[in-house]
């Protein structure tokens, strides 16, 4: 009988200490039911937004995973059985599996896409190509307003979405600062990536930094992080500026988070703040792959991939999306 490892969840982590709070354990393969799939696991997609389904947060944007129950995330799989009419055996799939080797899914629950495999490399639709390139394109136009020559902000600028919102915000003709941790993330970006300036947050004063290099102000805040970057760009925010915040990174996992130390500057500069989730706008994904699929072929777009193999590596993986340790996307290889 072939084993199934998967993570489970024993006990809300506190702060980013997760080994104490999950465990790789062993059970039969699972048998699947009517109109349901059984994947296995290629890659397993590292969001730092799971880390809210591991709270007992009832007022969250996703409810809590229950204790003892498996680690939900994005997965890349491949169908092994099918006992639903709109899959078969051999299909590459991207869904919300579980941390394991293989997944039981139910495509009557949704968010379940079979994949177009003439991708040059499948990493991509857990990538540029998937829900943080969704987040970043409809963040940054319909929530950010962004237009050309407009000076934008990205937090995490390193890390998945964020890398992916700095280069649309630069093919749609804006100037554009990445904030990322250490020097080596700020000579990737503007090295690399080609972004008009970066901001080191371990480096001091993140306030007096940014606004030496946007004097004029900031238009558009696409924020990954909250917290205290939040307080130092909304000095920095233009007359009308707009923030779009995708993300709260610096907070996840805290009790008793407070608000912004200058939220009066919310009405001084009659700011625009919105939160968005991705989910809202899954169902438009294919629609935005065809406006940047063909960024992505002519290099305009670029997605790096931070690496781990091994199901039994996972937390070494997912620490690094709390600690600043990756560029890119973050993935976990099982392989085929």
């Amino acid at each position: 009988m072939t084993i199934n490892r998967i993570w489970r969840l024993e006990a809300y982590p506190k702060g980013n200490d997760f080994a104490s709070a999950v465990r790789l354990s062993e059970q039969p393969m699972p048998a699947i039911g009517d109109g349901e799939l059984l994947v296995k696991n290629v890659y397993l997609s590292l969001d730092a937004g799971t880390r809210m389904w591991m709270t007992a947060r009832e007022d969250s944007y996703s409810a809590p995973t229950p204790l003892g129950s498996a680690v939900i995330g994005f997965v890349l799989a491949r169908v092994v059985q099918s006992r639903h009419p709109g899959f078969k055996p051999g299909d590459l799939v991207r869904a919300y599996g579980q941390w394991a080797d293989y997944s039981v899914l139910v495509p009557a629950h949704g968010d379940i896409w079979v994949l177009d495999e003439s991708v040059a490399d499948m990493r991509q639709h857990a990538g540029v190509l998937g829900p943080n390139g969704w987040t970043a394109y409809v963040g940054l136009l319909e929530y950010g307003r962004m237009q050309p020559g407009e000076t934008v902000l990205v937090s995490a600028a390193a890390g998945a979405t964020g890398l992916l919102a700095a280069q649309i915000a630069k093919i749609a003709g804006s100037r554009v600062i990445g904030i990322a941790g250490g020097p080596e993330k700020g000579r990737f970006l503007t090295e690399q990536i080609g972004l008009d300036a970066s901001v080191d947050h371990r480096a001091g004063d993140v306030e007096a930094a940014l606004r030496a290099v946007a004097p004029g102000g900031i238009d558009v805040y696409f924020d990954n992080v909250g917290g205290p970057l939040l307080d130092a760009a909304l000095p920095n925010m233009a007359l009308r500026g707009r923030i779009a915040v995708c993300g709260l990174v610096s907070t996840y996992g805290r009790e008793g988070v407070p608000g912004p130390a200058r939220y009066d500057l919310v009405l001084m500069r009659r700011l625009n703040i919105a939160g968005f989730f991705s989910p809202d706008f899954y169902g438009r994904g294919e629609a935005i792959n065809r406006l940047t699929r063909p960024w992505l072929e002519d290099g305009r777009i670029t997605m790096p991939f931070d690496i781990t193999d091994g199901l039994e590596n996972v937390l070494v993986a997912y620490a690094k999306l709390f600690t600043g340790g990756n560029i890119g996307k973050v993935l976990v290889h099982l392989g085929e």
